[in-house]
């Protein structure tokens, strides 16, 4: 006579456990990455794909939570479980594809070479010639010299953006290769306005540079991905996007469809 509390005492525990972890547990880089993401002076997370990510959450329904995994470590903690959707400007390509699933694009920015300003500007292997380019790794820009400019110039790698920012500014290496917007956010900071401008966006390659930032997801987690591509839609059909979009940009970067 005594099982049947206990039993629900059991049923009740379970339910209770599942409810406390119905969330969806969003990865994102464990470094500042402006003007999409960075913490503010009390530790919150805040930034274009922050704001993107609430109201992506609202419109699901969904309390959310974010994990922080370096940016190298963001498909094996996916992958892991570790948690459920990576969320921190990372490309939809085909050799990611392989392993992992995406959402529908979320933005969309050129692959863009910075350097000292009294550079002779140029983005082709021709004007990269004998220098040494600084890439984070694991990035399709890391991949994107390796097919056009392993033979002209020398890649130097870093952990995160910052450290190559830093070598360019003290003269260590001759370039930097990434996002447009998060080398655009160097040049327009003290750091890197009196140093630095803009070489020029490299020519577009789909098959290595990707169709987009997109959310990154299990492959058999259908049932996720369809509901972000609900919300992601909804989004953007509402005007908040165009919203959030302001706040840090002057233009569109939501890119070509």
């Amino acid at each position: 006579m005594k099982l049947l509390p206990t039993l629900f005492a059991g049923v009740a525990f379970a339910l209770s456990a599942v409810a406390a972890q119905a969330e969806v547990r969003f990865g994102v880089m464990n470094e500042a990455y402006p003007p999409f993401f960075a913490k503010d002076a009390s530790g919150q997370w805040q930034g274009w794909e922050i704001d993107l990510m609430n109201a992506v959450c609202e419109e699901m329904k969904e309390k959310c939570s974010i994990v922080e995994i370096s940016w190298d470590g963001l498909i094996p903690a996916l992958q892991s479980k570790k948690f459920d959707v990576i969320w921190s400007s990372m490309s939809n390509t085909a050799e990611r594809a392989k392993v992992i699933d995406f959402t529908d694009k979320y933005y969309n920015t050129p692959s863009t070479l910075i350097g000292p300003k009294d550079q002779k500007p140029g983005a082709t292997a021709e004007d990269v010639k004998g220098k040494t380019i600084g890439i984070q790794v694991s990035t399709i820009q890391s991949e994107y010299y390796k097919k056009y400019f392993a033979a002209a110039a020398e890649e130097k790698t870093y952990q995160t953006l910052d450290e190559a920012f830093q070598d360019l500014a003290s003269g260590r290496i001759d370039y930097v290769f990434g996002d447009s917007l998060a080398l655009d956010a160097f040049l327009k900071s003290d750091a890197g306005k009196d140093c630095c401008a803009n070489m020029g966006d490299v020519a577009d390659d789909k098959e290595i540079l990707g169709a987009g930032v997109s959310g990154g997801l299990r492959k058999e987690d259908t049932e996720l991905k369809a509901k972000l591509n609900k919300a992601i839609a909804a989004v953007r059909a509402s005007g908040q996007y165009d919203a959030i979009t302001k706040k840090y940009f002057d233009f569109d970067i939501y890119g070509a469809k």
